[in-house]
């Protein structure tokens, strides 16, 4: 390939870049730099690059391409093509609601189809269905149903008539914890559970260690004997746990094993990795051919929540003493109502101690006196079932009998299949694999029956082309600005997850110690991942649902090319580009320049309420904390955590002001009839509160009754206004801006002297105009791909409110600011902390309080200003004390009154803003 001109290269990098076609100005950087074998074109089948602008027609065609070669892989088993229904039929009748949405995750909720919901809306509307514990004839009609409904549970796990009971429960949770508390446990009791359990069924510990029962987790692994008829899988004890076992007892002495029993618990599929369990493993227990010597009777416990959605376990051949159900992972609908299924030979053993309303023959209130009902079911079930939920069973068993659970089967795992080993197939630019797998994907044969070992599961994490961990949590937000819906974490399956990621029980308490529990976002410890991703099918999913998947971890995820992904910031990478184009260098060393480019100061905007609506002055002073009173309130709710547009975006109609003459802030929203007014003097006497912002506790001070009353008229919630209490927030600096600015001043460390309100980092937050107007070009540029969406649905222009910035500037070109290290205006000395971190806020209309349908304009800012999981967008600013050589700076204490402040430390529209990198 011969090389360009370099009034070619100059021109096209100029316009690529301004375009938003990152993957071919790498080709021509790579071309430039001596690489002659650099495509132009990315060799790697992708559904859509950023290099590639393509309409709806375009990717509609590609996705049809794609699906065609599927077709011809899984096709006998996608789709239920000789079923009643065919997938895109369903999905068109029966899901209206997915449109424009991607729903990966079953495995912690499926989905109900509307005509599920129409048949039990008919029902309902038809039927009178009362109490059950009375006489009434709405009583007899619901207590027939509940009846008719326990068959119906018990037939769909194929139990022999008469051998099962089906006791009703509000989820599998409940039904694994009624087995804990009502079985027999004895000091010589053993409890055996796998490793890979769900915390509920880990929870079961409890009640057996309390009773003296003797506890341990167990890997179940391949077995690597080749000996004719040696069971297929080895059993890897844990370490034992036993709370009143001394030291001089032996656990092995003889003991009367009559009456003595035993557990031992596993899921039939992993709700982690979708692994399945060999049922076969139930009759091994059951005969002691898991231990030597065997005391005692061994019962089994299958936790068949997660595997019963696509194969539900068949009693008939795997007889399970236990069994936990929830409908609500079946079919969507009821949710809080689950069963639990014991053998009738076992169900006498169980001991349960309380008892509740329906569940015995007869009581007194005054003396030890009750007896149970005679049937296990009326006995177990405490208070009143949720019949109405009962009746709706019905309905779908009806929605999964009509396809069929082995058409479902299959079609699931070839949904899962396909997915796998697409995503395992995924290479960056230097042949570094993409996607770390966790589960039984490497089985090439077509297993989709009842001895398949892998359920319709993909777990996984990523990789970046350095080796580098990708956090769930990144992934996650990414997903949901696509409109993807998946899990991540560790889904209350410590174990699982521990095994797949290799962490230690000392790797998961230091992680803990670090400050790491369930549902936080500390999605890497150490470099380390400390959970996963989740993507999981059901009977409704559809190619197009896998399609939307991997489109997305290729667009975000995949690197094509070194240049944009070795650097190590979005600073080293917009001087790359802007080097190249207006000095065809690629020095990116050379920092230490004063910009040419005059800037102005364009707006100010103090924000005295975190999240509420600001005013923007053509002038303002400094605080002790930033511009005077910005993010000086927060409201909180009645759970104690700070209100923010994240969860109540109607704050932003919320309109502040101040009058520092008056000394007051004036409040407003449009729905109420009269503002507020709030004296901006302080209240010594007011009850302090802890305020936690972006994970750091500081103190505040309520402001009062009254005024939190009106607030909470105005956001229709309950809530109280809380003020910042003096010197009880500092700022935390980052390590790069420790390493370059001391921060000395008489002895004393600036990062103990910087006051801070109640903003998430910096003292102040600058948008630059050039990089907003660069933002908005990209969008109408995203807007005319997409022309055929409704209109409702275009970005349109975003203003610089959208960002909620203290300061705009003017001037310059699009992204200098992330060179940034020194600024000043006026004669205020401002230090750069850094670029700021954006979140789904700025999808928020500030005028509206609408949030946008498509996710902008963060969707397309983290396609170009996204580094290692932040997407990145304006810059965080710390004022520092010293002066702009050769002008006086005064620095008031700002003491509340505070009006004394010094009008020489004012902020003015129009300045000038010089910058020193």
């Amino acid at each position: 390939m011969g090389l360009p001109p370099m009034s070619s290269l100059v021109t096209n990098l100029s316009s690529l870049f301004s375009r938003g076609y990152y993957k071919q100005l790498n080709n021509y950087l790579m071309l430039w730099k001596g690489d002659t074998e650099a495509p132009f074109e990315s060799k790697a089948a992708r559904p859509k690059g950023d290099d590639e602008p393509m309409d709806k027609d375009g990717l509609g065609s590609r996705l049809q391409e794609e699906k065609v070669k599927f077709l011809e892989l899984y096709g006998e088993e996608y789709g239920y093509s000789n079923g009643a229904v065919s997938i895109d039929d369903l999905r068109t009748n029966e899901f209206t609601r997915l449109k424009g949405t991607t729903y990966l995750d079953h495995a912690g909720a499926t989905l109900y189809s509307e005509a599920q919901m129409q048949a039990v809306f008919m029902e309902f509307s038809a039927s009178l269905y009362g109490n059950p514990h009375s006489q009434s004839s709405s009583s007899k009609k619901t207590t027939d149903i509940i009846e008719r409904a326990r068959r119906e549970v018990l037939s769909f796990f194929h139990a022999p008539e008469g051998e099962y009971k089906c006791i009703f429960t509000s989820g599998a949770t409940a039904a694994l914890k009624l087995v804990g508390e009502a079985f027999p446990w004895h000091q010589h009791s053993d409890f055996y559970y796998t490793m890979e359990n769900h915390n509920s069924v880990l929870g079961i510990r409890e009640y057996a260690l309390a009773r003296g029962a003797t506890v341990t987790a167990v890997d179940v692994e391949p077995s690597t004997s080749e000996a004719k008829g040696q069971w297929p899988v080895s059993f890897r004890k844990r370490d034992s746990q036993n709370r009143f076992l001394k030291d001089d007892q032996n656990p092995l002495l003889e003991v009367d094993e009559v009456g003595l029993y035993n557990l031992f618990a596993f899921p039939s599929e992993c709700n982690f990795s979708g692994v399945k369990f060999d049922l076969d493993l139930i009759k091994f227990i059951q005969d002691g051919g898991h231990v030597s010597p065997q005391r005692g009777r061994w019962l089994v416990l299958l936790d068949a929540a997660k595997g019963s959605a696509t194969l539900p376990p068949d009693l008939s051949h795997f007889p399970a003493d236990f069994v936990a159900v929830s409908f609500y992972k079946i079919f969507g609908y009821p949710t809080g109502l689950g069963a639990l299924l014991v053998r009738s030979d076992t169900a006498k053993l169980l001991e349960k101690k309380y008892f509740g309303g329906g569940s015995v023959s007869v009581s007194i209130a005054d003396v030890d006196f009750f007896k149970k009902r005679e049937r296990l079911e009326h006995w177990l079930e405490d208070g009143t079932t949720s019949f109405l939920g009962i009746a709706a069973l019905h309905h779908g068993f009806a929605t999964i009998n009509k396809l069929g659970a082995s058409s479902i089967m299959k079609h699931t795992w070839a949904l899962t299949r396909y997915t796998a080993s697409r995503l395992a197939a995924l290479r960056h630019w230097n042949g570094a694999s993409v996607c770390a797998l966790y589960g039984n994907h490497d089985n090439e044969t077509r297993c989709h029956d009842a001895h398949s070992n892998q359920g319709p599961v993909v777990t996984f994490n990523l990789k970046r082309s350095d080796g580098s961990w990708v956090g769930y949590r990144e992934v996650e937000n990414l997903a949901i600005l696509s409109g993807i819906n998946l899990r991540t974490g560790c889904f209350c399956n410590p174990g699982a997850c521990a095994k797949y990621l290799g962490l230690s029980n000392s790797d998961l308490k230091s992680n803990f110690e670090a400050g790491h529990v369930c549902w936080d976002d500390q999605d890497l410890i150490r470099g380390r991942p400390t959970g996963a991703v989740r993507i999981s099918y059901a009977y409704m999913s559809s190619f197009e649902d896998c399609w939307a998947l991997l489109e997305f971890i290729q667009k975000f995820f995949v690197e094509d090319s070194p240049i944009l992904y070795m650097s190590s910031s979005i600073e080293e990478k917009v001087e790359c580009y802007r080097d190249a184009e207006n000095t065809n260098s690629f020095n990116t060393q050379d920092k230490q320049k004063v910009t040419s480019n005059p800037l102005f100061l364009e707006s100010i905007s103090v924000y005295p309420i975190k999240s509420c609506a600001g005013f923007s002055p053509m002038s303002w002073p400094l605080g002790d904390c930033g511009l005077l009173y910005d993010r000086e309130w927060v409201i909180m709710g009645v759970d104690g955590t700070v209100l923010t547009q994240k969860k109540v975006p109607s704050m932003c109609l919320v309109r502040t002001s101040i009058d520092l003459s008056l000394g007051q802030m004036h409040v407003e929203a449009a729905h109420m009839d009269q503002g507020l007014d709030v004296s901006i003097f302080n209240d010594s006497s007011r009850v302090t509160e802890q305020v936690e912002v972006c994970g750091r506790r500081s103190d505040g001070e309520e402001v009062g009754p009254p005024i939190s009353q009106w607030f909470s008229k105005a956001l229709g919630l309950p809530c109280t206004l809380v003020r910042r209490k003096l010197k009880s927030r500092k700022i935390h600096f980052r390590p790069d801006v420790l390493a370059r600015n001391p921060f000395q001043r008489n002895g004393v460390d600036a990062e103990q002297a910087k006051e801070m309100g109640f903003a998430n980092e910096g003292q102040f937050l600058l948008v630059s105009k050039a990089s907003l107007d660069d933002l908005n070009r990209r969008l109408s540029f995203s807007d005319e791909q997409h022309r055929h969406d409704d209109l409702k649905n275009r970005s349109h222009s975003i203003e610089a409110s959208q960002f909620r910035p203290n300061i705009v500037v003017s001037g310059g070109k699009p992204y200098d600011e992330d060179n940034w290290q020194t600024m000043y205006i006026n004669n205020a000395k401002f230090l750069v902390l850094g670029a700021c971190n954006r979140c789904q806020m700025v999808n928020v209309n500030q005028s509206t309080g609408d949030t946008h349908p498509q996710s902008q304009p963060l969707l397309t800012l983290s396609s170009y200003r996204r580094v290692k999981g932040k997407i990145l967008f304006g810059i965080l600013l710390v004022q520092d004390g010293e002066s702009q050589p050769g002008l006086e700076l005064h620095i008031s204490t700002m003491s509340r009154p505070e009006n004394d402040f010094q009008r020489n430390n004012l902020l003015k529209v129009g300045s000038e803003v010089i910058i020193s990198s």
